[in-house]
């Protein structure tokens, strides 16, 4: 999916060659200039494929399609909206159930801020074929129990769960409202700054639901005028705390089900902090929160006793400037748990015990852990993405649990990121450089063998050919203080080094944020060769704050 100002920067240069007599109105809107990809792509975890969101333009429907890892092969179309009047607008997202025989589908989505949404939601069994309207309302993150039998979901800053057997709803909470309580869903601090939505968890045995609290009461509002389809715009006011000023107060509770009861979790030993992070482990008793302080250098991972409410310290992360939470906890079924963090200076992978005992520290290097896709535990073999092919670059790795046998599963350089099989025997490649546009390969995982091409994208690359565009070059730009910074470049195609070209210095260098990266950057690019083919030369350097 492509964003509202990604795609108006699109429409700017299409139109621009247009303008040159380039290219023409139709190509600007027929994909043309697109990469074709696999969209909302997901694993299966029962069985052995995945699914994909296809289009078919000429009948304007969508369909859930189930596909075989091993063949590629299409296995069934789960669903398409051209049997449902109530799908006509199309699906946006979906999810599954355990048993991956019920599917929520969100349609008609509306964005409130950078992650949060409502949208109208539908519940489809596969077996039946029925689709069930879920509510005549939009309502925020829907999402199943472990066991299949009911969905907790938020609406108007309260909680509700639904029992699917006898399609009723119970709130869990009645206090919410706007601009002064948030219950499970996060406020705008938290959905900017530590990137997540659902403030809520179920529990294993699907008997609890754990939520975050937030009290926003006392939080500076900020107003600001919104344009829309009607003649004046209107005010939106909303609780934002500029710097320095009171965030949201917030607490952690864990309501019964069968018992209607919540739990109040004692966190009385923190004082103006963040719960950045709410997991149940799999042990249906055992609650895990990661509470920060507001510098966010100091950070406790809590273990929670979901009866008792008891509190203990598993483990704790200090960092001279912060700790980067992240998504990468995962409990086996022993409830040890891997752990990614930059204690040693880099971002790697720990094993710890159910008590937080460090049972090994499974990758070293001066080089970042960039994404950590899961643990075989039949194996014991992690696999993960990285840069130790060079900072510009991602790779696909495997590794045993004890840090031995490390095997490199990507097949060419640029970056390549990985959609797993259930059992780790295949994994569907991703990959793409500054001069290849995106590539998607099955692959075996033991040795990253190349099995079959899924989408190649090569019309693209021969379309592209005609227009004799000029490339990216990479280098390490050292400064006067001794540091080195990566950096490209892209020069006129008629480039002469005796003369002198106007630049254009293009930069974010915020955490995180690696713009000189070696992959297929697309709209973006297309509007930076644009310049250079109008006699600019356009540059890039990170900060180096950006990490990697």
């Amino acid at each position: 999916m492509y964003s509202k100002k990604i795609m108006v920067l699109f429409l700017f240069v299409c139109l621009n060659l247009v303008a040159q007599q380039k290219i023409t109105i139709d190509e600007i809107y027929n994909g043309t200039f697109r990469t074709q990809g696999m969209d909302e792509l997901q694993s299966l975890k029962n069985t052995n494929q995945y699914t994909v969101l296809n289009a078919d333009r000429a009948s304007r429907s969508m369909q859930i399609d189930l596909y075989d890892f091993a063949t590629l092969k299409k296995v069934s179309t789960l669903i398409d909206t051209k049997g449902y009047k109530e799908l006509a607008n199309g699906i946006d997202s979906y999810t599954f159930d355990a048993s991956e025989k019920l599917i929520l589908l969100a349609c008609n989505s509306n964005a409130i801020f950078r992650h949060s949404f409502t949208a109208d939601y539908y519940l489809y069994d596969t077996t039946t074929k029925k689709l069930t309207t879920l509510f005549g309302f939009q309502l925020q993150e829907p999402t199943f129990s472990p066991d299949g039998k009911k969905i907790a979901y938020a609406r108007d800053n309260n909680l509700f769960v639904y029992d699917v057997a006898t399609a009723t709803s119970t709130a869990i909470t009645t206090d919410g409202v706007k601009n002064s309580i948030i219950n499970g869903i996060t406020d705008w601090v938290y959905e900017e700054e530590f990137a997540f939505v659902r403030a809520f968890d179920w529990s294993a045995d699907s008997k609890k639901v754990a939520f975050i609290r937030f009290d926003e009461s006392a939080v500076p509002e900020f107003s600001m005028s919104m344009f829309g389809k009607e003649l004046y715009p209107f005010m939106q006011t909303f609780k934002y705390p500029k710097a320095g000023e009171k965030n949201a107060t917030v607490s952690l509770h864990v309501y019964d089900v069968a018992t209607k009861a919540k739990k109040d979790i004692d966190l009385k030993n923190y004082n103006d902090f963040y719960i950045a992070r709410l997991k149940w482990s799999t042990d249906a008793n055992v609650l895990s929160a990661q509470v920060l302080n507001r510098h966010q250098d100091n950070l406790d991972l809590l273990f929670i006793d979901g009866n008792t409410g008891a509190v203990k310290v598993a483990l704790n992360e200090k960092d001279k400037a912060y700790v980067d939470v992240t998504d990468n906890l995962t409990f086996l079924k022993d409830n040890s748990f891997i752990w990614t963090s930059e204690k040693d200076g880099f971002n790697h992978i720990y094993w710890y015990d159910k008590n937080g005992k460090l049972k090994n520290q499974v990758t070293k290097g001066k080089w970042e852990v960039t994404s950590y896709y899961g643990l075989d535990e039949k194996t014991k073999t992690i696999f993960y993405q990285s840069v130790e092919n060079g900072s510009i670059n991602r790779d696909v790795y495997r590794i045993g649990l004890d840090g031995k046998n490390k095997v490199r599963l990507s097949q060419a350089t640029g970056t390549t990121r990985a959609t797993f099989s259930p059992n780790f025997q295949y994994f569907i490649s991703t990959f793409s450089s500054a001069t290849v546009p995106t590539k998607y390969t099955l692959n075996e995982s033991k040795v990253g063998k190349e099995i079959q091409v899924i989408q190649s994208n090569e019309g693209l690359s021969k379309r592209l050919e005609a227009y004799n565009l000029p490339t990216k070059e990479f280098f390490v730009l050292k400064t006067a203080k001794g540091n080195e910074l990566n950096a490209w470049m892209i020069k006129p195609k008629d480039f002469d080094p005796a003369k002198k070209y106007p630049v254009f210095m293009y930069q974010y260098s915020g955490p995180g944020s690696q713009q000189v990266n070696n992959d297929w950057n697309g709209t973006d690019d297309y509007w930076f060769m644009m310049l250079s083919q109008q006699g600019y030369i356009v540059a890039c350097v990170d900060g180096r704050g950006t990490g990697f």
